[in-house]
């Protein structure tokens, strides 16, 4: 009937190709490239704070108004926002860039939004953007966003971004603290 040496290769050969295909899709954790802190400092538009507001609510439900965030736990709040990207958690430090783009809150049971926003800097350490999108659960200590791509030293650039609420007074200031992990880098010549 068969031979021992067919019955060893019938036997053998799906486990070979298991092994071999489970090996391909194996994935080593890298080290990031470069990595950066940066905090960002919001402050909301509140009817009273023109002047110093570097964000303000441009949509909101029926139930609210674009002065005072919507109960429950903003839900349906979009925001805008033009903040300063500074090195320390100190908003009169000189800024290095902009964080320009929006937010909204997303869940009417807990605090949470969905952000898309880009870093523009302005300073000779860094040149051009990175960019920035996905959720953001407020109430965890620390929340991982994606870096999406970016322009001048951060050209075509991936990795992710690790949030941390560093202060917070009411629903008109906030300050995160902004940890970038970059795992794709390419450099310009």
């Amino acid at each position: 009937m068969y031979s021992l040496k067919s019955l060893f290769t019938i036997l053998f050969f799906p486990f070979l190709l298991l092994s071999i295909s489970a090996h391909r899709y194996t994935h080593r954790a890298r080290a990031p490239c470069k990595e950066m802190v940066f905090f960002f400092h919001d402050i909301v538009y509140n009817g009273e704070n023109y002047k110093n507001a570097t964000s303000a609510i441009v949509g909101a439900p029926e139930w609210g108004n674009r002065t005072i965030m919507s109960s429950p736990n903003n839900f349906g709040d979009m925001i805008v926002f033009d903040d300063p990207i500074t090195l320390d958690n100190n908003l009169h430090s000189p800024p290095i860039g902009r964080a320009q783009g929006m937010y909204f809150y997303d869940q009417k049971d807990t605090f949470s939004s969905w952000l898309g926003f880009s870093f523009v800097f302005n300073n000779t350490d860094y040149k051009g953007s990175l960019n920035f999108a996905g959720h953001d659960p407020l109430m965890n200590k620390t929340r991982d966003i994606s870096v999406i791509g970016g322009t001048g030293d951060f050209f075509m650039t991936r990795g992710i971004a690790t949030l941390s609420t560093d202060a917070f007074e009411g629903s008109v200031y906030f300050r995160l603290r902004v940890h970038v992990k970059l795992y794709e880098c390419w450099k310009l010549l």
